[in-house]
């Protein structure tokens, strides 16, 4: 089995390329729905961050308190902080995920994530597929997905890292600023290929 981490910023089409793949039979995790899942059920991450973003991190019934959460993190700069509690979470989560696939006869297992670089590239991860694309167009994307304003789309992008300046720790760059149709077919051939390597 390969294991593959398809990473890129916000507006990039990671997602969709990793969608595309799920439906080509990879097995697919994504890293942002990991994250609110291990919030909710992992009880050591619900008492790392109760302990330092306080009670109300979590509703009476066991619930993350998703607005607290953003507020303390986002408004106060201390994503850095959320991070750092979440993300060792996610990375013994997701290598228990790859052990699992790899038992069950699963050909590809890929894995979602934007922040996949920040700390050098995972040793979990056998190849690494960056997915790039304009500045403007994914201004342009993200703000008619979720409908917001150029100005704090701008802001989000500017929060990611860098992705040109990771390209070093890549083994594969897909270039997205054409159609879905175009995305669609550099996906399928990017697939076929590292099957075909492997």
């Amino acid at each position: 089995m390969i294991s593959v981490g398809i990473t890129g910023g916000i507006g990039s089409g990671k997602t969709t390329v990793a969608k595309i793949w799920e439906s080509l039979g990879a097995r697919v995790i994504y890293a942002d729905d990991l994250a609110k899942e291990l919030m909710q059920t992992d009880p050591n991450l619900k008492e790392k961050l109760s302990d330092t973003f306080g009670e109300e991190t979590y509703a009476s019934d066991g619930t993350l308190n998703k607005p607290h959460l953003i507020k303390a993190a986002f408004h106060q700069n201390r994503v850095d902080e959320l991070n750092s509690i979440v993300h060792p979470a996610i990375r013994k989560e997701t290598k228990k995920l790859i052990k699992k696939a790899e038992e069950s006869g699963e050909q590809i297992f890929a894995y979602e994530a934007a922040i996949l670089l920040n700390k050098g590239r995972p040793d979990y991860l056998d190849v690494i597929v960056l997915v790039t694309s304009e500045r403007q167009t994914r201004l342009e994307r993200v703000s008619e997905r979720d409908a917001a304003d150029m100005s704090d789309v701008a802001a989000r992008i500017a929060k990611q890292p860098e992705f040109s300046s990771l390209r070093h720790l890549v083994d594969y760059t897909i270039e997205n600023n054409g159609s879905l149709e175009e995305l669609r077919e550099k996906s399928v051939r990017l697939y076929n290929q590292i099957v075909g390597n492997h």
